[in-house]
């Protein structure tokens, strides 16, 4: 897979794809991610990327030929374009699953008071990642291509992605290491009986009773 990310600000982006299983999944040639200064598409002296809202109000709007030249530059036949926007459709686990089958993904990472709304003309899909505002689309960015790079074939053991929450709509269930007992509070016996049924059993129980807690 190959992820085009077009931000203001691709230095916010260097920790994210040198660490840890991103970083390995790049080494690995799972994926390909590379980050775009959407300023350099930009075709003022100035580099200017924004301007004031038609009508009057508040904030500066991300303007169209720059955004426009930016995905034209990295868009091929198989690419999905994704806007990163509060309106957006709410990303959960199964939106991920579906986006990690597609070959090219490409985020436009929102700034200031959004996109101009002729924007929307190219983009195949808007993807809101809560209900709250940030300062930008970067962190959201970031969001959807760990979600998404984690499910590619080989990126992970296929193992650990069977029992992970959500995976069937379920939380996932709690989990124990060394020592067994720590400042008095005690690992579930059932753990430490190496009963494999009953383990299992308890975890399932366990599942459905933290989904049921924690989404009320």
């Amino acid at each position: 897979m190959r992820i085009d990310i077009l931000t203001l600000f691709p230095e916010m982006f260097e920790g994210f794809i040198n660490c840890s299983i991103i970083k390995r999944a790049i080494d690995k040639k799972c994926v390909d991610i590379r980050v775009h200064n959407i300023r350099d598409y930009s075709p003022y002296k100035n580099k200017q990327v924004d301007d004031y809202s038609y009508g009057g109000g508040a904030g500066m709007v991300l303007m169209c030929e720059p955004v426009f030249r930016a995905v034209d530059a990295v868009r091929d036949e198989d690419a999905i374009v994704i806007m990163t926007t509060p309106s957006g459709k709410t990303f959960k686990e199964s939106v991920a699953l579906e986006l990690s089958s597609k070959k090219h993904l490409i985020i436009l990472c929102g700034h200031y008071e959004g996109f101009d709304e002729r924007i929307k003309s190219i983009v195949d899909m808007e993807i809101s990642i809560g209900d709250y505002v940030l300062t930008g689309g970067e962190i959201p960015a970031m969001a959807i291509s760990d979600a998404v790079v984690r499910l590619i074939p080989g990126v992970i053991n296929k193992d650990s992605l069977v029992d992970e929450s959500f995976n069937d709509g379920l939380l996932d269930y709690p989990v124990y290491t060394k020592p067994s007992i720590f400042r008095g509070m005690k690992v579930p016996e059932v753990l430490l009986s190496g009963h494999h049924e009953n383990i299992r059993k308890y975890r399932e129980s366990e599942r459905v009773k933290l989904t049921n807690l924690k989404k009320e």
